[in-house]
């Protein structure tokens, strides 16, 4: 068979290929004096083509064009940045790879095809035949891409059930479990299970990994459906909701999950750029949740480092934006060097994950030391956590009600009585059984003869509130602050009156500073606490953030611990200690370094006594969370193409 090369791409020349060697390998089926042109060309080329003729506007490894003709077979082009991509991404020579694509084009223009499964088994016995004659190991072993679409069915249900358990797996590195390691080895696995097939389609990629990202939602996330079944009354109204509740949770996580390794497993660039990319994407989606419908950046993966104090405490540094980019970059970057020991670029690529980790310990060692100086201590505040019921706060029976709230009162104040000489009294969120009006007094503070912070409702404007509100030992009300950032479906309405929801309320006029003599404090109701950077004003330096919570909502299970560990990564970020009043939850004092310096158990009624210190700006409060995205975008992006050209000149 004759054989006509056109170099179009003059890079093509270093390598030294017998192009018409292997056609004529490939020639099973040809017609005597048959003859084929290669055109080398590259993926700006073979991308005009893809679009033009396939209607693909993408690049490809090879397209192949038959004429029709015995004799004159056809064209075949064969891209030369595709074949170093994919000769990279599966450790083989270019050499190598490109000799697989002229064989499977020239295979193409004698009539083999892979459109189906028997057909597709056909043509890659021959190709693997047909390679092995030219001394080419087999391009569909294990680890090697593949460019037919057969995939046995039994060996998805086997991936399926694969991705299931690794989903729940990766969930057990968050509290109360805190096995870190298991969340480090479930997403390594998932990942060498996205990128080891090479480059898929989108769809593809999105329902191999969505059972994983569904199940991996639904195991970290499963909890809030516990508040359906806290109050008799609520449950009789809401309990229908609660597979509804799972199934989306596990639709919108199985989604936003999926995105990172849909990335990867789609671009399938170089070995060495992807996990700049995976970890860029994560972190990408990790901010996106920060925000988007009114946001939930629950679990940040960061989150797996808080038992080790020097690493988590990175996250003064630069986050948890910053901290999950280079634990999510040191996965992807270790998959992809283990069987690549010889790449150098996948060495580089590891070794700037490692950097990075290091400079992020180093300065949690700092920020661990500078939070334990005492510069300006607080006053003596006192946590009071009830501990009661969702049941013995509510009462659905006019005839009762008023009497259950004074009894609420009563041992609220007989609580906070106890012995010792606190300047200040912190109750939680909702601890005030009655609606708060312009100009009520607190009696509790008079009763007390102390300046109180309690979680109470108010009303002002014909508009009701989820508040904190502070008194002084005269029992006047001082200050009232109402949160911002309310719960939707618990505290107001998403989608009006389409899913009924217990309560809506109003938003507050959201961050703000508020004086207790010297010491400054930032208010936090509930999860307005796991927004990062968005209680402490631009330039402010308060002494503490102090939090007032209900999580008897969520009674003894994961949230409630997730919840205090959302708590010390925010006091981590800002460098300011927090008081955390928690009615049935974990009250507890976190100092700056995350470190929790005492704590009530889940569902124990106590108090405790104590100061906060250490109070100081970090680099990551000062920046900012937008451009602590905007640099890791920038590092993303800026390795992913260095890494790339590098790959090119190769």
């Amino acid at each position: 068979m004759k054989v006509y090369v056109n170099y179009e791409d003059g890079r093509w020349r270093k390598y030294k290929i017998d192009f018409e060697r292997i056609a004529n390998a490939a020639a099973v089926k040809c017609a005597p004096g048959a003859e084929v042109s290669i055109i080398l060309t590259n993926d700006q080329k073979i991308q005009q083509l893809n679009r033009e003729y396939r209607n693909l506007d993408k690049p490809t490894n090879v397209l192949s064009f038959e004429l029709g003709d015995d004799v004159l077979l056809g064209d075949i082009y064969v891209s030369l940045d595709t074949v170093l991509r994919e000769a990279a991404d599966e450790n083989i020579s270019v050499e190598d790879h490109a000799a697989h694509m002229v064989v499977h084009g020239v295979l193409h223009l004698q009539g083999y095809d892979h459109i189906k499964n028997r057909d597709a088994n056909k043509m890659e016995k021959m190709e693997t035949k047909i390679l092995q004659s030219l001394g080419i190991k087999n391009p569909y072993a294990p680890d090697s891409c593949t460019y037919s679409d057969s995939y046995p069915w039994w060996k998805g249900i086997l991936l399926c059930f694969g991705m299931v358990a690794l989903g729940i797996v990766a969930a057990l590195g968050f509290a109360p479990f805190n096995m870190w390691w298991a969340t480090l080895i479930a997403v390594a696995a998932v990942y060498k299970l996205m990128v080891r097939g090479g480059r898929v389609g989108i769809w593809r990629a999105f329902f191999r990994v969505f059972p994983f990202s569904a199940v991996y939602a639904v195991a970290m996330f499963w909890w809030v459906t516990n508040s359906i079944y806290v109050v008799p009354e609520l449950a009789a109204q809401f309990a229908v909701w609660t597979v509804p509740a799972l199934i989306g949770i596990g639709i919108v996580g199985g989604i936003v999950f999926a995105i990172p390794f849909v990335v990867a497993a789609r671009i399938c660039t170089f070995p060495a750029c992807r996990p700049f990319l995976f970890a860029g994407t994560w972190t990408f989606v990790l901010w996106l949740r920060e925000w988007l419908f009114t946001g939930f950046p629950w679990n940040p993966i960061a989150n797996i480092a808080l038992p080790v104090p020097m690493i988590s405490n990175s996250m003064s540094l630069w986050g948890a934006l910053g901290l999950t980019f280079v634990i999510t970059g040191l996965i992807a970057a270790a998959v992809e060097l283990f069987g690549r020991w010889r790449d150098k670029f996948c060495w580089i690529a590891f070794s700037v994950f490692v950097v990075l980790f290091g400079c992020g310990v180093a300065y949690g060692m700092h920020n661990i030391k500078i939070s334990q100086q005492v510069q300006h201590q607080s006053p003596v505040v006192r946590i009071v956590q009830p501990a009661q019921s969702q049941s013995q706060k509510m009462s659905q029976s006019r005839a009762d009600a008023v009497q259950q709230a004074n009894n609420n009162v009563i041992r609220l104040i007989e609580l906070a009585a106890a012995p010792g000489n606190p300047d200040v009294i912190v109750f939680p969120e909702t601890s005030y059984p009655f609606v708060v009006v312009d100009g009520d007094d607190m009696p509790m503070a008079a009763a007390l003869q102390k300046t109180i912070m309690i979680g109470a409702s108010s009303y002002s404007n014909q508009k009701l509130y989820n508040s904190m509100v502070i008194a002084g030992a005269d029992g006047v009300i001082k200050h009232i602050y109402s949160k911002s950032h309310l719960v939707p479906f618990g505290e107001y309405r998403p989608f009006g009156d389409i899913i009924p929801t217990p309560g809506q309320l109003t938003p507050g006029n959201g961050a703000e500073i508020i004086k207790f003599g010297d010491f400054s404090f930032v208010p936090a109701i509930c999860y307005e606490i796991i927004f990062s950077d968005s209680l402490v004003p631009r330039g402010a330096m308060p002494d503490a953030i102090i939090n007032i919570t209900n999580d008897t909502w969520f009674g003894d299970t994961p949230g409630t611990y997730q919840h205090l560990d959302m708590v010390r990564r925010y006091a981590i970020e800002s460098g300011v200690p927090i008081v955390r009043a928690n009615y049935s939850g974990i009250s507890a004092f976190v100092a700056a370094d995350g470190t929790v310096v005492q704590q009530i158990p889940v569902a124990q009624q106590g108090y405790l006594d104590g100061v906060v210190y250490g109070a100081h700006a970090t680099p990551y409060r000062i920046l900012g969370r937008d451009w602590t995205m905007v640099i890791i975008l920038l590092i993303s992006c800026m390795c992913t193409f260095a890494l790339s050209t590098a790959y090119k000149r190769k």
